[in-house]
């Protein structure tokens, strides 16, 4: 049998923008993606779409695979010829049993990398605000696991003999032994003021950070709900997270929404919430790919020089339509004099990617006020134009400009289909977390969330969303659906819809 490699990925402390590029490199090349628990959704968007998908479990009172049946799979894997991508959170080195894997991958003569990660106790101090050493005080870091139980006789946890002093403790999986470790130091000479940081889900949108002093940690810890995955960073500088502390200062910070989007696309959307600090669980409801008739093809470049108007309904049409006319021609001239219309300013975005200008962008994203900005151009009558689309495109824009006696051609270069949410990591995610709302920014997403909510049922104690919409189509599909709208873009464009988003939900101190 032929042998692959297996690739040993440190996934960072969850927020999927610390992944580093070879990580990202790997993952969009793999062929199997064997993941935990805790490895962020937004993940498996970078994944080809035809790399088979093992999730292992691993998290705290739920363990889906043994550590034994792990280190099969990636040798069964690796066997078969396979790119391996062995997906860990943090460091695979450090608490995450990768020298465990590394060592059955030697064993059994597999080719093996090893690509290290943030690990959780670096990502949580960045993310509170806290800095691991200081040039007069903190000069020792010490890494611990906080996992073994402390009064067991056998632990390889010396907790009374770490340093007390000019030292910065950083405790993983901790949470549920808080009280003994408390105590232990304590009974070992650490001063009962010792400042103390615990980070939950460090670098997330909803991270929480609990802070005290090693004395009252405990209580204070129980009065905060704190929960796992936790950091428990004790030593003075564990203090300086009050004043230093910045991600928490976002206006979004402690938010979870959900963006309807298409599979393996990266969102404009997400990114704007995420830069205000909110966590975004990227929901794939359709997946989009290329659709495009060869024939079609050949008849629409053939004449491409001779059309008055060339129309983007969509940015996915801005992306296939150029690949496909980028096969046919080397040359952007040979668009010829055409006028670009783009029905928002994404799409109009994605068009400048190709150093086109667009000509003409209406004031709401929407196929009516397209058309009403075509029509009022008075440049229709008799105006060959050439509309590019989906499968799924509504014909209004196209009945409208006929209507205004334009020779119009209709170019479908994508289909979009429904995703499987059955067993996605991102709906599981939003099954058992919930979120702060659901923002729709189509009719066709709003249909495939009706259509497949059967998979998106919450569980009990999961956060119940607001339902958002971007504008008044939107909006018009949701109430004929049967879904609430509790917000309305005040204009039809993503900047409108995050900024309704930071009214209703952002911390009123904050700034844009």
């Amino acid at each position: 049998m032929k042998s692959g490699i297996v690739y040993l990925i440190g996934a960072g402390p969850g927020n999927p923008d610390l992944l580093t590029v070879r990580a990202r490199q790997l993952i969009e090349s793999a062929e199997v993606l064997v993941y935990d628990y805790l490895v962020h959704p937004a993940f498996t968007y970078l994944l080809r779409p035809d790399c088979e998908r093992i999730c292992v479990g691993k998290r705290a009172g739920f363990h889906s695979k043994s550590q034994a049946e792990i280190q099969e799979i990636l040798l069964a894997k690796a066997g078969e010829g396979k790119r391996v991508a062995r997906l860990k959170g943090g460091d695979p080195f450090l608490f995450g049993r990768g020298g465990e894997e590394a060592a059955a991958l030697a064993a059994a003569g597999i080719a093996f990398e090893v690509v290290p990660g943030i690990t959780a106790a670096m990502g949580a101090a960045a993310y509170s605000g806290t800095p691991l050493t200081a040039r007069n005080t903190n000069a020792t870091l010490i890494f611990v696991t906080g996992h073994e139980d402390p009064e067991k006789p056998d632990t390889t946890v010396d907790w009374e003999s770490l340093p007390k002093r000019n030292a910065t403790l950083c405790i993983y999986m901790g949470v549920g032994n808080l009280d003994r470790i408390a105590t232990r130091l304590l009974d070992g000479g650490f001063d009962k003021d010792t400042a103390v940081s615990c980070v939950e889900w460090a670098t997330m949108g909803h991270q929480r950070v609990c802070r005290g002093k090693l004395g009252t940690i405990s209580k204070e810890a129980r009065a905060f709900g704190l929960k796992a995955p936790a950091i428990i960073i004790v030593g003075e500088t564990a203090a300086m997270g009050e004043n230093l502390s910045w991600f928490e200062k976002k206006p979004l910070q402690g938010r979870r929404f959900v963006v309807t989007r298409s599979q393996g696309q990266a969102s404009e959307l997400s990114s704007k919430l995420e830069k205000l600090g909110a966590e975004v669980i990227g929901l794939p409801l359709i997946s989009i790919s290329r659709n495009i008739d060869p024939q079609t093809m050949k008849d629409v470049f053939a004449e491409i020089a001779s059309y008055d108007w060339l129309v983007f309904s969509s940015p996915n049409g801005v992306r296939y339509f150029f690949e496909a006319f980028f096969e046919t021609f080397e040359d952007i001239r040979s668009l010829g004099f055409l006028r670009i219309a783009a029905v928002g300013k994404s799409t109009a975005r994605e068009i400048r990617k190709f150093y086109v200008t667009t000509d003409l962008i209406p004031d709401e994203a929407n196929a009516d006020s397209l058309a009403d900005a075509l029509i009022k151009t008075d440049s229709m009558d008799s105006a060959k134009i050439l509309v590019v689309a989906g499968n799924l495109g509504r014909d209004t824009l196209i009945d409208r400009l006929e209507e205004a006696r334009a020779i119009v051609d209709r170019f479908e270069v994508y289909k979009t289909e429904a995703t499987d949410l059955s067993e996605h990591p991102a709906s599981k995610m939003f099954r058992e977390q919930g979120a702060d709302g659901i923002l729709f920014t189509s009719s066709s997403g709003v249909r495939s969330f009706v259509d497949q909510a059967k998979f998106l049922q919450l569980e009990k104690d999961a956060l119940r969303p607001k339902t958002l919409s971007i504008g008044k189509i939107t909006s018009a599909a949701m109430k004929e659906l049967g879904l609430p709208v509790d917000l309305q873009a005040k204009e039809a464009s993503l900047d409108s819809l995050v900024e309704g988003v930071v009214n209703r939900f952002g911390k009123v101190s904050s700034e844009l």
